[in-house]
């Protein structure tokens, strides 16, 4: 491991990145919230939440940055350009994880944001335009909803009042619970009302799939991220005793109900490769041995590449209801609860990606996106795009998340270039 001396490099394309620094980075801030089984819970706005961004706020500071905390908590960190008025080359993700969470899901993009910098100090390389890294404010949405609050509000999909009304469990609002952790910005927290407008916006973030990995790529290009829409689904029949109802005489809504649930993965195979449908939560009442079941509670999740598709498959899982309601014997409400459109990342932003990773000599493809990220809030407002690297066995949003830090380093040194051909090297 290097001493991180300042040293210039022979020209800009010699620029990497530290691995171990990088690593150290994330092993250090994966002990606040650490679990015995190897992952991290370090909910939003907790007091976890709190100790991990005052980390992230000495380690930005030391790296020679100012940070700016705005009114939903979402934390700049900016390192100043030879051209302080340009708008900021940006990149970063989120530090809160799931109840149940791994090591790197956000937590790398944020600290491979700020290993960027870091390098940058190191070689003394000073860019046209400012930079930032970004750490936004309740990305997972397992304490509150909605996820990607900190995004959202920065790019208007909600406003900053319905995300600081929004309580937990327990009845605390994300406003109270700002001001307990001490992270209840001043700044403005949306671009119409004031907040900095990015020049170009990058993420780098496990993949949180198996397509990488499955196909021994090291990097993935990121072109968008597929569309979403969820349903609330509600069948309705009637409870009676198991023994002395006929098969016929039934109104099982389980068994209507499942029907439904097949009908979910037709219509995602039938809109391949990208078409994704998923039933992920189930409630039976009265969840009894020997009683029929009269209420069955189910979501839907659909997602597609192309609004269009999506489209057709919101068209058909409603058709599907209608028509079990219209046989008799049950009655099918559905409730779509979340919408998010399709997005296609900017081409000049996607294209700096794939040139750093065919300048570091990596394999890479094109891959489009099956979660959604702070990415696709902020690409409504800002040029965007995501580099992608491979996590073991697809698996995330679990204590066992694993990376490799060679993956990991390759990430960010791509991440490093793409956001030099924005921001430019000061003359």
């Amino acid at each position: 491991m290097n001493d991180h001396a300042p040293h210039a490099p022979a020209s800009a394309a010699d620029l990497a990145i530290d691995p171990q620094r990088l690593w150290d980075s994330l092993m250090t801030l994966a002990e606040i919230g650490a679990t015995d089984k190897g992952g991290v819970c370090r909910l939003a706005l907790t007091d976890l939440d709190r100790q991990g961004r005052e980390l992230f706020v000495r380690w930005a500071e030391a790296a020679g940055c100012t940070v700016r905390v705005d009114a939903i908590g979402n934390l700049f960190a900016r390192r100043p350009g030879q051209d302080d008025d340009l708008p900021a080359v940006a990149t970063g993700s989120h530090i809160d994880t799931q109840p149940t969470g791994g090591k790197f899901d956000g937590n790398y993009g944020v600290l491979a944001g700020l290993e960027v910098l870091r390098t940058l100090n190191d070689a003394g390389v000073r860019t046209r335009a400012p930079l930032e890294v970004c750490v936004w404010t309740n990305e997972e949405g397992s304490r509150f909803v909605p996820v990607m609050m900190g995004s959202g509000v920065y790019a208007g999909a909600f406003t900053l009042d319905h995300a600081l009304q929004a309580t937990d469990r327990e009845g605390v609002s994300v406003q109270d619970a700002l001001q307990a952790i001490g992270f209840a910005g001043k700044a403005p927290a949306f671009v119409d009302d004031g907040a900095p407008r990015f020049g170009a916006y990058f993420e780098a973030h496990i993949e949180q799939g198996p397509v990488l990995e499955d196909a021994d790529v090291p990097l993935g290009v990121v072109t968008g991220a597929l569309g979403q829409r969820w349903y609330d689904v509600v069948v309705t029949g009637q409870e009676a005793h198991a023994g002395p109802t006929p098969m016929k005489l039934r109104r099982d809504a389980l068994q209507a109900a499942t029907g439904l649930m097949q009908e979910v993965r037709k219509i995602a195979m039938d809109e391949q490769p990208n078409g994704r449908g998923t039933v992920g939560y189930v409630q039976v009442h009265p969840n009894s041995r020997n009683v029929i079941p009269g209420r069955v509670t189910f979501t839907v999740d659909l997602r597609h590449g192309d609004d269009d598709g999506l489209s057709r498959m919101d068209a058909r899982i409603r058709g599907a209801c209608a028509s079990l309601q219209a046989k008799g014997g049950v009655t099918v409400s559905i409730e779509q609860t979340v919408y998010f459109p399709p997005v296609r990342f900017a081409a000049p932003l996607v294209n700096a990606v794939r040139l750093g990773a065919q300048r570091a000599g990596l394999s890479h493809q094109d891959i489009v996106s099956g979660a959604g990220h702070d990415a696709v809030y902020v690409a409504r407002v800002a040029p965007a795009a995501m580099i992608f690297v491979p996590c073991k066995d697809g698996i995330s949003h679990n204590e066992i998340e694993d990376a490799k830090p060679e993956h990991l380093a390759a990430g960010a040194n791509v991440l490093l270039h793409a956001m030099l051909d924005r921001a430019g090297i000061a003359g």
